[in-house]
């Protein structure tokens, strides 16, 4: 295992889908200078964002020795589990693997609970044996995936449609503990693809107008051709951003909107990521100030 020391991040301000479009390619008044996601190594990730990726230090290597890199992920995030602790569980796939994980050793004897971020995540939660509460539990840690992360550790969720529901579990959690594979590793948020705008069905064609006045491309997320619903029965417009210069000012810019409900931009939420690289898992974690 490698332990990988980032800086603290600036003050912040205040289910399945399909056809997720992909990041744009044009520049909006949110665009960064037009970058790719990082490369699919750790070193890379590392390389790209030199200047902010520093001070790494080593701990000892473990060697993966399952060939599924969410397997290996969910294994790893493990050891942060303690008898006794109530664990936000998150949504996707990374983190369902998780939740299989914790139900084989819940199944083995330990004793935990858990408090689910979607209604698919309570009913794998339940298919494998764990205990749910809701949030008058104290959560000691939420294990998520996300659909980006930066060198800050910023993220981008939300493309499986569950984001406000993860942000407010992992809000009630000591810590937050992102799992994912190298290819979620980006310089710049918004690189790899789309911000995830959920918002009230009645607002949405004002929302839709003022996500265009921004130049921020909103499309309705559509399943089945008909509009997405979330578990909160509201609707989510994927923006294409393309990177994204200034993640905050854009948050609280879209959050001021009258009818959105959340953003997929979650700044300074992660205490931890973790990455599954080749034989590797990695820790990515905040220098502290």
């Amino acid at each position: 295992m490698v332990r990988e020391s980032l800086p603290a991040p600036a003050a912040m301000s205040a289910q399945a889908t399909q056809a997720i479009p992909s990041a744009a390619s044009t520049c909006s008044p949110w665009t960064a200078t037009p970058s790719r996601p990082c490369s699919r190594t750790c070193r890379r990730f590392a390389a790209c964002l030199s200047g902010i990726l520093v001070g790494g230090r080593l701990a000892r290597d473990m060697a993966v020795t399952n060939d599924d890199p969410l397997a290996a992920l969910a294994a790893h995030a493990l050891g942060f589990v303690k008898a006794g602790d109530v664990v936000g569980l998150g949504s996707g796939r990374a983190a369902f693997a998780f939740v299989r994980a914790l139900g084989a050793r819940v199944r083995d004897g330990l004793r935990v609970r858990g408090v689910p971020t979607s209604e698919e995540t309570e009913r794998l939660a339940r298919e494998v044996g764990i205990d749910l509460v809701g949030l008058e539990a104290e959560l000691e840690l939420t294990v998520d995936g996300a659909d980006e992360v930066d060198g800050r550790l910023h993220l981008i969720k939300g493309h499986g449609g569950a984001l406000v529901r993860e942000r407010i579990v992992a809000a009630a959690s000591r810590r937050q503990i992102i799992l994912v594979t190298p290819d979620k590793l980006v310089e710049t948020l918004g690189a790899r693809g789309p911000l995830p705008v959920e918002v009230l069905p009645f607002a949405a064609p004002f929302c839709r107008r003022r996500l265009e006045d921004l130049e921020l491309k909103p499309t309705l997320r559509m399943l089945d051709e008909r509009p997405f619903v979330t578990d909160n029965f509201n609707v989510i417009f994927d923006c294409a951003t393309g990177p994204i210069e200034d993640a905050a000012r854009l948050e609280q810019t879209i959050r001021a909107i009258p009818g959105v409900i959340d953003t997929g931009l979650f700044l300074g939420t992660a205490a931890m990521v973790i990455v599954a690289e080749g034989s590797v898992v990695r820790e990515l974690v905040r220098r502290s100030r």
